[in-house]
This record gives C-alpha cells, structure tokens and sequence, in this order.
C-alpha cells in the first residue's frame, strides 16, 4: 500500500519518509535521508516488539522539522491502544529524531523498541539512472554507535548514529529493550551524522560547519528571513497565505555550496535538483529580487566563481560560460557524468548579465558591479565568440559530451521539447527563440553597466550596435509569417523549427519584439492552443508532439507563466497579465499555496482542478518564485533611479492589495493596487528616511 510522503529540507539535507515516520527506498525511490548527492540512510523504520506503527497524524512543523503521532500496528488494529509514540525529526547539524513512548495502560509493559538502519550510499543520479555501485560497504557497530560506511578508492561516506540513551547498536540497527510503568514516558534522541571524505581525506561538510545550525537557531533565522521580507496585505485570503508559502519554501531551499564558502544561494528543487544550478538560481533570483535581495547577490558572487575558464569538452565547458550544475556524488566524482560542475547550458549566460544589471537597478550595489567586472565581460564575449557555432550572430547548442551531456541546453532540456509543427526533431545544433531574447537583453544591459560602473563608453557602444543587429536580423528569420508567432527554434540550416510555444512569451520581457507583433504574441499565449485556464502551456494543442503530461510538451511551468506575465506587463497587456496572474494563483490553491514545477495542461474546463504531473519537483525554487514576480508584475514595480514606480493593474478579484517595506536603493516603501476597472500609476518617491 502506498503511502503519503513527509519531507523535511534545510540546505544541503534532505528527509523523505512515509507518513510513519519510516524509509524504506527501493533503488528508484527517492526516498531516505540525502546530503550533497548521497543517500546516508535507506532504511529507517521502527518497530514496537516487532510491530510496525500506524500514523494518527503527521505535524510538518517548519520545513526543518515534523511530527508524528503513532500507535502501534496497522490500521484497524488499533482501536483503545495502550501506548502512544511521538517521533519528533529535525534538521541542523544533522538529523536528530526525538523518541518518546507514553504507556496509557493500568499495568506496566515490557518494550522492544527497534530502529532498523541501514544505507546503501546511492548517489543521486544512481537512483535517477539505475546506475550500480563499484565499492564495497562495512558496518561497524559499538557500544555508543554504528558506522555504517561505503568505500571506492579515495571516495568514503559514512553514517554515524547514536542514541542519548543505552541502546544494543548491531550491523543492522539499534535495539532498546525498556520497561513503563502506568502513565510513565520513554524518550531518547537518536542523531544520524553524515561524513563525506574527500580525496585529501577530509570531512567535505566541514565547510557547512560554520553555518550549520541547531534547530532553535533555524527557528530564528526563518522568523529574520520573514520579518525581512515585504508584509502583503490582500483581500484575497488564500493569496497572502500562498505568499508566505513562497517565502517559507524559498528559506528551505537556500543551499550553501561545499568550498565555495558565503552564505547561500537558491537550489532548483527537492528531490533532484538540491544542488548549485545555474539557470535555475538566476530566475529565482530574478523573481525574488524585490523580497530577497540577498540570494541575487550570492548568486552572482558563486557563478562568478564557477565560471568557465577553459574548453573542455567532456563538460561542455568555454571559457566565460555559466556553470549549469555542480554535484558532489560518486559520479560526478569518478567522471561517470560530467557534473563537477557541468556547463552544459546556453541560456545561464546571458541570464548571468541579466541578473546582475536588474541587481544594480533595484539596490544601487556597484561594488559588487565593478568585482565582477570581468566575468560580465566573459559572459558578453562567450554570446558573442564561442556560443555562435555557426558564426550567424545567433546563440547556438550542440553538446560535445555525446554521452552524458544534455541535448537541449535551453530551459527546456529534455530529449524531445524542441520539435516542429509536425513532431520531427531538428538536428543539431539549435538556436532556441529565447536564447536569442536573453543575448539582445544582456548586450543592452551591459552596455548600462560599461557606462554606469566600468567607465568604457566605447564597449557600451559595441554593445548597443550589435543589439540592435540581432533584433533586425532575429525579427527576420524567427518570425513565422503564416501564423504570426515567433518559431520555437532554428535548425542548423537555418530552416524554422515552427512548433507554436510558450517560449515567445521570454521574447517579451527581453523586449526584443516589436510593438506591432507583440500583439500577435500575446493573443497566442492567452489564446485557447496555449492557455489552459490555468496558465500557458509549454506546447499548444494541434502541435505533433502535444501531450498535456509531457514533460516540457504541453504541461504548464508556473516559472515559465510568471516570466511571460512579466514580458506583456512590459508591453502593456493587462488584461492579458491579469487572466495568466489569476490562473496561476488559482491552481496554487489546490496545491496549499506551493506550486508545483509543473502541472497537467489539459483545459480547466474539462478536469476542474490543476491535474498534478508525477514526478514534479516539489518544492521548486522557480516555482516558489512564481508568486512573487506575478505580485511584482500586478503591482507594476519598476526602479528608475533612486525612485520605485508603482503603477497596480489587478485582477478585480483580488481587491484591495499592499505590499509593505520594499527594500531597494530608495530604502523601504510600500505600494497598493486594487483590483477595479480605473487602473493608476503613481511613483513612489524616497524619502529622506527610507519611507515612502
């Protein structure tokens, strides 16, 4: 029987269990307890003198900790039970699980309680890919411990746990044997500690200790990260509360990175994706800019470090261009896939400029402009030299690594997103419509930057100009002129890739598209092949390869919505922002406010509810930002200068609407709209203290 699942996150730690409390992973479950790639435990389950438990009900306290309250034996079989058990887990430095077991019977009882524990140390592309593993297990159980380890070379994870109680540790667990009296309580904490050893033989997570964190310092820190945030004030109940959840969601999932030291930045989602994530970490950012300021600059700071320097072509790596992901699992160690780090992505380096121009407008921070000097310039000269493959101005694809890189480097990566109208796949290489957006948008950008922080009028020039020719020359051979929609793609001869996308949509916040045929564009994307009713789908129906739980070929991406809502505000559809914002925050609503990566894209008319997709990532960094760039985009916040412009266009059911303390170069203001058909613009001017 299957059951519900519990997970728990902070950082680099995960926990998935059943609504037990139990881990039980078969080789393709993610499910256990996970750090930097690695499963350190697979088995969790407990049992009272051999019976498992039933779940009476399960408390997700904080994103860091749970509760559950048991009884024991299976459902049914419990009915007046004589004892009750609470497992009580949370995260810090490791996982600490709180124990207690209440007899409720007129007589005392003899206990035997078991924790079974073991681990197979998979790494988390093993459970994606099925891989097996090379090295060899040992166990070592003692009076105060076990140590359950895995060894291949110089590559050793162990899992050390102990009890604050005597305990008989074995190879396979730890067994207490334990006497109640009527109305008396048992209780131990057991500490599960993960060790990763490195090649020079040192603990990898010793660079986590300093900001590792006992679980009341987590409780701190979340109640910092809210009070820091913008307050929302709404007359829509259920849109404050899937704000707070974006807020909650998007603290789980900061992600210090191993040696790179600095606080943390936004990991792409549980399960897979808990890891340093180029693209994905920028759009995050770019959505939070307006609430969390903080994450765009620490991950700037770590993508500038990570940045290419050298070709390698089992890493698809150039010099300038933005890392795609970096793991640390025994893969990834080995070189059976190239992610240490990866650089097999088109569109992280662009973005990178992007983000880091939009940080500027909104804090004023060009110390952190001018230090990253040179790898903005990288990234510029990485567009414009070594992501050309066909020397045409554009930004093409192709991976070196034949067999493990990715085949589509753009953010939609899986094997069959880019297709024409028919459903064949083009060859290789590709250049995508947005990834030509993003280059038009960071040329533009860092000829602001070149003129506001570098001092060099002549590259902003440079720049300039050749926008300006890739947005004649892309308006020309992008645009379909039967259907009036840009193509999804070029093939390598330069043949339209003419599939009817939601990756247009990108094309408007770059602004790369003429007036004149953003209107084309935005009656596609709210038009019925793409808009479901509750947001665009990744692919229209009527294409050849629609399938509304395809992965990126007709399912809805809330990023993705959020992104193109952003793009017709900027165009002035309001209406068009205002049916894209409304969909969304209504499919949030059947998810307890936390969006999922993706759901299904069949009509809302037919199912009545948003169909869940099954393998989603949940939660999902640009997911968890989907609420707050569709707030930034209803409220119309916009830096000019050492001002912030307000000019609100909601939707009328969401009333009256306040978003307050605003952090910016102006200091902290606040902005209103409300949800009526006379719309106002009003700029909020800084004051000599920071209010508005």
């Amino acid at each position: 029987m299957s059951r519900e699942q519990n997970r728990i996150l902070d950082g680099n730690t995960f926990v998935v269990s059943d609504d037990r409390g139990d881990i039980e992973a078969g080789p393709t479950a993610v499910v256990g307890l996970f750090s930097i790639d690695t499963r350190f435990l697979s088995t969790w389950v407990l049992t009272i003198n051999g019976e498992r438990t039933s779940a009476l009900s399960v408390d997700d306290l904080q994103y860091y900790e749970a509760r559950f309250f048991l009884v024991p034996g299976v459902a049914g079989q419990y009915v007046d039970s004589k004892l009750s058990i609470i497992r009580q887990r949370s995260l810090g430095i490791g996982l600490f699980e709180d124990l207690t077991l209440l007899n409720h019977n007129e007589v005392g009882v003899d206990l035997t309680v078991r924790m079974q524990a073991t681990s197979d140390f998979a790494d988390i592309f093993e459970i994606k890919n099925e891989l097996t593993k090379k090295g060899k297990y040992y166990a070592e159980p003692r009076d105060d411990r076990l140590r359950l380890g895995y060894e291949r070379d110089t590559f050793r994870r162990e899992t050390i746990i102990t009890s604050s109680v005597p305990a008989a540790f074995d190879p396979q667990g730890i067994t207490f044997q334990i006497h109640l009296e009527p109305g008396e309580k048992w209780h131990t904490t057991l500490t599960v500690s993960a060790v990763a050893v490195g090649p020079d033989g040192q603990d990898l997570r010793l660079g986590l200790s300093s900001q590792s964190r006992e679980k009341g310092d987590l409780a701190v820190d979340l109640n910092q990260w809210l009070t820091r945030a913008p307050t929302l004030n709404s007359d829509s109940r259920s849109l404050v509360e899937t704000y707070k959840r974006s807020l909650v969601d998007l603290a789980a999932l900061r992600f210090p990175p191993l040696s790179l030291g600095g606080p943390a930045l936004p990991a792409a989602g549980l399960p897979w994706f808990m890891a340093v994530f180029g693209r994905d970490s920028i759009l995050t950012s770019l959505q939070s800019l307006p609430f969390t300021p903080e994450l765009a600059a620490t991950t700037l700071r770590v993508l500038g470090l990570t940045q290419g320097s050298r070709f390698d072509d089992f890493r698809d790596e150039d010099p300038g261009r933005i890392v795609h992901e970096l793991r640390y699992g025994e893969s990834a160690a080995f070189e059976e896939q190239p992610h240490s780090p990866y650089y097999g992505t088109a569109d992280a380096t662009p973005l990178f400029v992007i983000l880091l121009d939009e940080y500027e407008r909104w804090t004023g921070d060009l110390d952190l402009v001018r230090y990253l000097e040179f790898e903005a310039r990288a990234a510029l000269d990485w567009i414009e030299t070594y992501a050309d493959l066909l020397g045409n101005g554009y930004i093409w694809y192709e991976r070196r690594n034949q067999d493990t890189g990715l085949e589509n480097q753009c953010w939609k990566d899986s094997w069959d997103s880019i297709s024409y109208h028919d459903g064949r796949l083009p060859g290789f290489p590709r250049a995508t419509c947005e990834l030509q957006g993003y280059a038009y948008d960071a040329k533009l950008r860092g000829a602001r930057l070149a003129r506001r922080a570098w001092n060099d009028p002549g590259y902003a020039e440079r720049l300039e100009k050749e926008a300006a020719d890739l947005r004649e020359r892309f308006n020309r051979d992008f645009w379909v002129e039967k259907g009036q929609f840009y193509a999804l793609a070029l093939d390598a001869d330069g043949q339209q890739v003419d599939a009817l996308s939601s990756n247009m949509g990108h094309l408007l916040w770059s602004g790369i598209v003429p007036q004149d045929r953003a209107t084309k564009v935005a009656e596609h994307l709210v038009g019925p092949r793409l808009f479901s009713g509750w947001g665009v789908r990744t692919l229209a129906v009527g294409e050849g390869r629609y399938n509304p739980i395809g992965y990126h070929v007709g399912t809805v991406w809330p990023f993705d919505n959020s992104f193109i809502a952003w793009g017709l505000q900027r165009y002035g559809f309001r209406e068009e922002v205002a049916k894209i914002a409304t969909g969304i925050f209504d499919a949030a609503n059947y998810f307890q406010g936390r969006l999922p990566e993706a759901f299904g894209g069949y009509p809302r008319e037919l199912t009545k509810y948003p169909v869940q997709y099954p393998t989603a990532c949940s939660p999902q960094a640009w997911s968890t930002g989907t609420p707050l760039l569709l707030l930034r985009t209803l409220l119309g916040l916009d830096p000019h200068g050492d001002h912030l412009v307000v000019d609100p266009a909601l939707p009328p059911d969401l009333g009256r609407m306040e978003l307050l303390d605003i952090p910016g170069r102006w200091g902290r203001v606040d902005a209103f709209g409300r949800g009526r058909a006379t719309l106002h613009s009003k700029e909020v001017e800084r004051s000599p203290d920071g209010e508005r």
